[in-house]
């Protein structure tokens, strides 16, 4: 068992699952990765083993026949794939969200008909906030829903779903006209049905096609058009519209989890490889893991994948125990994040000319820790919600 990115106090059960995924990890993942990553290729039997492992009902509750486990468990779960491939990852991430939407916010209708079906995988769960030109302005958003009857009619243009493609569940963030003085509570979450697949999936409901990314290869990233899509009333999240912005930053902070999580596994992947090929690549007699400018970057990067690792569980806990953890949330993403980044420019930097090289796994983590930088809110965004959150709990008392 490696030293690094241990969790404390887990259970027999939380030992079992992370034992068994990061078996799983290691033959199945680690060994097809590259060459899935750089044909592009949705790795459908990896996706398949994770559903017969009952990984896609991780988090919801045994009695919509899930494993009801923990956020710290799913984080974990996380790190352990996102060594492999991050990418997989992602497959899994925003069906997470979903379903832990869906469980937190939902009717009694919406649970019973989406959470056994996302329990097993035959549900795929995707969200979306974001459009063309939005960023992090959640609050601007233009794509509108307006009531007709008992249904919808939903006109607009959304932006960056990861899976948008090959789920069949889209939680969407729109715009209805409420007459709220604050326009985030104008803001409601649909719940949004559609076959898998590209061009017009429904009628008034396209998905353009796949958008070609530096990294985060395998993953369908897209785009998302509402043209007079009609939706029915009893598919808003928990049955009332203006509620969306909560929920929807309800799940961002499963999210932000998720994204240190991911950091977490990169920087392990990476640091494992540095610490591999530093012992087996020689220089002036002996391997270059002896020479002390080696030594020392090996040393740094351990202390960055545990520091990352540390702050990642915490938010976790934190989030088990139903307290706020938006600051420790933000913290863990942004130094997860911006210490991955560092640990596999520093794994490339030991590499050397050999990490350039598409041969070498390095490579195609170089690729995808930057994604990490700004999904689920960059890291400026983060030292916002962190700064705010310090300046409550801080302020001065007058």
């Amino acid at each position: 068992m490696a030293r690094l990115a241990q969790t404390a106090d887990l259970t027999d059960v939380q030992q079992e699952i992370l034992s068994t995924v990061r078996s799983f990890v290691d033959k199945e993942i680690i060994p097809h990765a590259q060459e899935l990553e750089h044909g592009d290729v949705y790795p459908t039997e990896i996706v398949d083993g994770l559903k017969e492992l009952g990984i896609f009902g991780l988090m919801i509750p045994e009695e919509y026949g899930g494993l009801g486990e923990s956020l710290l468990t799913y984080a974990l779960v996380v790190e352990e794939i996102a060594r492999g491939w991050m990418s997989v990852s992602g497959v899994i991430n925003t069906h997470f969200i979903v379903a832990y939407m869906i469980r937190q916010h939902g009717t009694p209708e919406q649970k019973e008909h989406f959470l056994p079906r996302m329990a097993t995988g035959e549900v795929r769960g995707a969200f979306s906030m974001s459009e063309p030109g939005l960023g992090s302005d959640v609050a601007g958003i233009r794509t509108k829903a307006v009531r007709d009857g008992d249904s919808y009619v939903v006109d607009g243009q959304k932006m960056w779903l990861t899976n948008g493609g090959s789920s069949t569940l889209v939680a969407a963030l729109v715009r209805t006209d409420l007459g709220a003085d604050k326009p985030h509570q104008n803001l409601t979450t649909f719940l949004v049905e559609k076959p898998a697949g590209f061009g017009t999936v429904a009628p008034g409901l396209t998905i353009p096609g796949k958008i070609d990314k530096m990294g985060y290869k395998g993953v369908d990233t897209t785009e998302l058009v509402f043209d007079g899509y009609r939706i029915g009333a009893d598919m808003v999240l928990g049955g009332e519209p203006g509620r969306g912005f909560a929920q929807m930053m309800d799940g961002v902070e499963v999210g932000r989890v998720n994204v240190a999580a991911r950091a977490c596994g990169i920087s392990i992947r990476a640091f494992e490889l540095a610490v591999e090929y530093a012992q087996q690549r020689e220089t002036f007699g002996k391997p270059i893991a002896q020479h002390q400018a080696i030594a020392f970057q090996l040393a740094e990067m351990a202390t960055k994948v545990e520091a990352s690792h540390l702050m990642m569980v915490n938010a976790a806990r934190l989030k088990d125990a139903g307290q706020r953890n938006d600051v420790e949330a933000g913290m863990a993403k942004l130094l997860a994040s911006e210490y991955c980044a560092e640990v596999t420019t520093q794994s490339f930097r030991i590499h050397g000319g050999y990490g350039y090289s598409k041969e070498y796994e390095i490579e195609r983590l170089m690729r995808e820790a930057p994604f990490l930088l700004i999904g689920e809110g960059t890291s400026e965004i983060q030292k916002t919600i962190i700064s705010r959150g310090l300046l409550k709990e801080y302020g001065l008392r007058r």
